[in-house]
Parts: C-alpha cells; structure tokens; sequence
C-alpha cells in the first residue's frame, strides 16, 4: 500500500479530526493508500503539543510554515487556517510541489480564489481538492447514485442548507469569523456555503442568477478586553436561484441556506431533492435515514430507510452499525487519497470539492453579495 507523507498547517479542530482518522485508517477495509503525519506547522506551540504527545509519527514541529513545506520528507499538506492566510499558504503549498487538502473557502474571495487556480494550472503535477464531509453520509451516497442514475425525473426543486447555533448567545466572545480582514466579506456564506453547494454543483445545477437576502444579527460581541467589539460579518444568509437540470433542460428553484443563529440546530446539514418520479431528503438531525417517495401514480408515501454502514470506501464495521460524523470524515479522507492515487472515484459524488468546484462557489457567493446590496437577482458568472 502506497504511504502519503502528510504535514498539517493549522493544528485546530478539523486537524485534530484528521489525525485522529488517519490514527484509525485500520477501520477501512481496501484503502487504497495510507496517510502517515509527519510534520506540523501552528503559530502558538500549545495546540502543536496534542499532536506531538498522541501521534509518534512527527518528525517536525514549527512555527514557520514554510519550514514544513520546504521539508523533503512531506508529500501533502492539509492547510486549515483562516481565510485570509488561504491564498499565500495554498499558492505556496502548490509551488513547493506539494499535494494539498485544503479548506472553505479555498481563498478569501474570488480574486483569490483564482490566484490559487492559476497557481495549480501552472503545476499540473499537484493534486488538490478541498473538504466537505456531510455528502459522504451513507443516506446521501445513495442519493448520488440516484442522481447518477437519472431517477427523479423531473426536477421541480432543491433545497440544501447548513444551519447551526453556536452564535446564537450574544455573549460569546468575538473570534476571527467575524472580521471582514479574516474572514471576508461572505461572511457565513464564505464559512459554510461549500457544504450545501457540494452536491448542486457536482450535480451540474450551477445557479444561474440568485436573490439573497443576508442577515447581521448581533452588531457587537465582547472582545479579549471584555468591551464590545464590532461584529463585521454575516451570521445568516439565504440564496434563492435559478438552476438548470443538464439532463433534462429544466430550470427549477434552488435554496441554500447558511445559518449561524439557528436555534434549535446543533450542526443540521440537509439536503432535499423533489422530482416528478421520486423525492428524498437528509439531515445529519437523522443521520441514519434516508426519506423517499416513488411516484407511478395514485398515493404517495414518504418511505423511511435506515442505511447503517453503507459506505462508498468499505470498513470494518458491521452493515448494522449506526454512522457518525468521525466515520464520515475518514470516507472524505478516503475519497481524497483514491483519487490521489488512482486518478478518478467509484463514482461521481464519491469525491471531494474540485478546484473547479470552488470556483463556481465563489460566482456564486460574489453574486449573492452584490444580490443583497442591490436588493435585485443577480446573474452568477458561469464561466
């Protein structure tokens, strides 16, 4: 089996959640490659010291990230910062000949963006997708192979959305999500609106004009001094567009919503498919359930499917066994490394975010912008 030697930049949470898959890597059955972490790269040294004392693999540990990637020894980087650092780190990743996993918004806005894209197209050599996990649940893998399978008919209309709570207390202090500087002028959008794009646009439903409305709802939160400290960004947002099906030349309604302030939600990703032969839906609230309706005429009946271990990259675990957020992230980490190695997945939403990909997120995010300020629908940039 092929060794993928990896330096993290960045050692918060959704490092964490990598080595702790790539610490589990057992689990899958026929990987088709193992990543090893060897090397780690944060500002502070505190957060590097977890992955020094729970992994015997680093063989390096800076603060300088260009240290790491100058580091012979390091095939991939997972770069996982704030945005504003997403466009030197990546195009600096890329030049040093590095494989790169990288994350939302894959640059601070749309120029960017397409800096990092010009910097891949000069290095054909380097492989890079970014990360989006919720379409790997085993409810919407066969939701894809529906999709693949032209099973809905016609599409009448799509709903997706990333809704969760944790701003939703006034009094939790301000973090770097909140600077326009950090985090960009999208706001939420920039921080969760690759989630419930994921699937439209692998499905080929670029939208092709949105009207968005955004949302600001606390002007202030307590900063390191305890005063309060402007809040620049958007908590919530709601795109409604225009999307074409590319099989059948229909145009239908698309929703996405990305919501900070969601009372009531924990981390609630959904996805809602209605077509005139069969409909389903999924929320990670049931991650284990698909919904569906087939329709040949007469009544129409919701049906309930529970999935257990259904997985696209198979594991050990029993078909039984209920799937949870860390069994989804090791199958995204899976679908990076067989496509790394291999040049192509099992299937059409078995992959990871596309370069390309990321590109028609940020048309789509730069209309939505434009779509709020002017309170008119605006035309995504579909080239």
């Amino acid at each position: 089996m092929r060794t993928v030697r990896f330096g993290i930049i960045g050692c918060g949470l959704m490092g964490r959640e990598f080595a702790s898959a790539a610490a589990r890597w057992c689990h899958l059955r026929e990987p088709s490659a193992r990543p090893v972490i060897v090397a780690v790269c944060n500002r502070s040294p505190e957060p590097m010291r977890w992955f020094t004392d729970h992994l015997g693999t680093i063989r390096q540990a800076t603060a300088n990230y260009r240290e790491l990637l100058a580091n012979p020894d390091v095939d991939a980087v997972y770069i996982a910062v704030p945005h504003h650092l997403h466009a030197e780190m990546y195009i600096t990743a890329i030049e040093a000949g590095k494989h790169l996993f990288g994350e939302k918004p894959f640059g601070i806005d749309r120029e960017a963006n397409r800096a990092i894209l010009a910097a891949l197209a000069a290095r054909p050599d380097c492989f890079a997708r970014c990360s989006s996990e919720f379409p790997f649940f085993p409810a919407m893998q066969r939701i894809g192979r529906m999709l693949a399978g032209h099973e809905f008919g016609t599409i009448l209309e799509v709903n997706a959305g990333f809704l969760h709570s944790s701003d939703l207390d006034p009094n939790k202090p301000i973090n770097w999500k909140r600077s326009v500087a950090t985090n960009g002028a999208y706001g939420c959008l920039g921080d969760l609106g690759l989630h419930p794009l994921h699937v439209p646009l692998r499905a080929g439903w670029m939208p092709r004009n949105v009207r968005a409305i955004l949302s600001k709802v606390f002007t202030h939160r307590p900063g390191r001094d305890g005063q309060p400290a402007p809040c620049e960004t958007w908590d919530n947002a709601t795109l409604l567009c225009e999307a074409m099906d590319p099989t059948t030349r229909q145009i239908f309604p698309l929703t996405i919503k990305t919501q900070r302030i969601a009372p009531g939600e924990k981390n609630s990703w959904y996805f809602e498919i209605l077509g005139t032969r069969r409909s389903a839906r999924f929320s990670t609230k049931q991650a284990n359930a698909l919904q569906f309706l087939d329709y040949s005429g007469g009544e129409q009946p919701w049906q309930h499917l529970d999935m257990g271990q259904e997985m696209t990259y198979p594991v050990i675990s029993g078909g039984i066994f209920e799937a949870g957020f860390s069994d989804v992230i090791l199958q995204m980490w899976a679908a990076y490394l067989h496509e790394l190695v291999h040049g192509h997945t099992p299937g059409p939403f078995a992959g990871c975010v596309t370069p390309r990909e990321t590109q028609q997120h940020h048309e789509v995010l730069t209309a939505a912008l434009e779509s709020h300020r002017t309170c008119t629908v605006v035309t995504v940039n579909g080239d």
